[in-house]
Formats: C-alpha cells, structure tokens, sequence
C-alpha cells in the first residue's frame, strides 16, 4: 500500500440564513495548487473527503474539497432542502476557501448533488463524475423501483409518503447486507472500508440527515439535469442493487450533450467505485 501524506484541513462556514456547513480540504502532497475536486458522499455518510482515493488523487494532482450536507456531522439541519440546494451550500463553501472554478464528484446519493452543482453553477463547475447515482423521482421512462433491492425499495418508498413514515420505518428496520452484491461486500473488504466508518459516523448523530436526503430523492430536485452541460461522467454497475443500472442510462441520456456512460458490468453499488481511479484520470483529462 502507498502511503500519501495528506493535509486535511477542517472549517465552519457560516451562511447567511444562519446555518454552519463543515467544510473539508483534503491536499495530498504535490497537490496543493492541483485542480480541486469537491466530493458529494452517499447516504447515510459524513463528507470527509474520500480517503480511498488520496494515491491517485496525489498522482494527477487533485485536491479534495467536501462538507457535512445538512443534517450530518457538524453541519445544521436544513429541513425541507431539495437537491438543488446543493449548489448554493457548495459556492457558500468554495467562496470561504478562496476556490473560483472546481470539478464535482458524487457516489450513490451524492451523484445528484453533484449534478446539482453542474447544473446550477456552470460558470464555475468544470466536469462532473456521477458514480451509481439516482435518476430524478420523475424521470420520463423510467421505471424508478425496477431492480431495487427490496430493502431500499421500501426505505424510498417510504420517503414517498412522507418525513413521518420514513421516520417510522429508519427507527425499525435494520441493515440488509442483501442490498450488497458479492463484489460489493469484497470492495467493502477492502479499499473501500472506509465507508463504513463515514456511514457509522454519519448514523451517530441520528437519522436525520438520511430522512432529509431520502426526501429530497423523491420530491421535484430543483433543477433539470438537461441544464449539465459541462464533461459529465455517469459511471454505474450492471449489477446494482441499491441503485439499478436504469438509473445511469437515463441520467447519461438526459444530462445534455456532454454527457458519456461508463456501464461496469459485473460491479454493483461499492465496487463500482473502483474504477474511481480511472475517473479521475478522465477528470484531470477533460479539465485540461
């Protein structure tokens, strides 16, 4: 295993509604004046930049910028938020650390937020990598539920007739590793354990932010993902089950001209996120 040095640094962003964002920058070493990268993470998870990706990321140069979204780790609850809103909190955050133009990127739940940003800042917003991200609630042509693991289903679902139910549901189920493939739990194993740690910290500060994130997925996002017209990056697995394949073909097809599918066929949810490496070299390359 390579060992990268890395300077993480932490800051409260305060927002003119009042609220805090914690915020993140992570340089490996050599990457300090690199192109900055600003990470989306999954649901449930805290926004600690993705420590699985420091070695490459030192190898092209790339800086990590992240924050809490709302409701997770030290960032304020933001009750009601769509996944628009991202946009806002992300120039909130790059404003305060003196960052002008950057990348996105975001993992599972974090994939829309990414392309929030893509959409709504493309004055600033350079490329975009979505891995195993949802496709918008009401996607024309989509059958939304199709090849979602039961127990996923039934969260969204959920979600679907509102904060109350969800609440219900979130308090009384349990983790079903049947969500997972086989490849998945092997990533999970392995490079990419640390997820486990960022969802356990995530999960110690309450449901919360997880019930604002589900809600979001399934109201109207606030923007249309036909606006992402910057190098968009769809990368997905054939095998997901938390997030079905539909779900990349649809954004690939609908996220403007610029947009290209990266189908991983014999990867799900977690082990998609291994091809993370290549992504970045995409990044690096479209940002020139």
């Amino acid at each position: 295993m390579v060992t990268v040095r890395v300077t993480l640094t932490e800051t409260d962003v305060e927002l003119r509604d009042g609220r805090t964002l914690r915020a993140y920058e992570a340089c490996p070493e050599g990457s300090e004046s690199g192109l900055a990268v600003v990470w989306h993470h999954g649901t449930p998870n805290v926004g600690t930049p993705p420590e699985p990706l420091f070695a490459a990321s030192a190898r092209h140069g790339i800086r990590w910028i992240s924050y809490d979204r709302p409701g997770y780790g030290g960032s304020t609850p933001h009750p009601g938020r769509d996944v628009g809103s991202a946009a806002a909190d992300v120039a909130a955050v790059a404003d305060a650390l003196g960052v002008d133009r950057f990348a996105v990127m975001g993992s599972s739940g974090g994939g829309p937020h990414a392309l929030a940003c893509a959409a709504l800042l493309p004055e600033r917003v350079q490329a975009v990598v979505c891995a195993a991200g949802l496709a918008p609630f009401d996607a024309p042509g989509l059958d939304w539920f199709a090849g979602m693991a039961p127990a996923g289903a039934a969260e969204l679902r959920a979600a679907v007739r509102g904060r109350e139910a969800l609440e219900k549901l979130l308090a009384a189920s349990e983790f079903d590793p049947e969500i997972f493939t086989p490849a998945d739990h092997a990533a999970l194993g392995a490079a990419w354990r640390w997820l486990a740690t960022v969802a356990g910290e995530a999960l110690r500060g309450g449901i919360g932010g997880m019930v604002d994130d589900d809600l979001a997925y399934v109201a109207p996002w606030g923007f249309d993902p036909a606006r992402v017209t910057t190098p968009t990056l769809v990368l997905h697995g054939d095998r997901d089950r938390v997030v079905p394949s539909g779900h990349g073909a649809w954004l690939a097809r609908n996220c403007g001209p610029a947009a290209e599918l990266w189908a991983r066929p014999d990867d799900g949810h977690i082990s998609v996120l291994n091809s993370s490496e290549q992504a970045l070299a995409w990044l690096r390359r479209v940002t020139g």
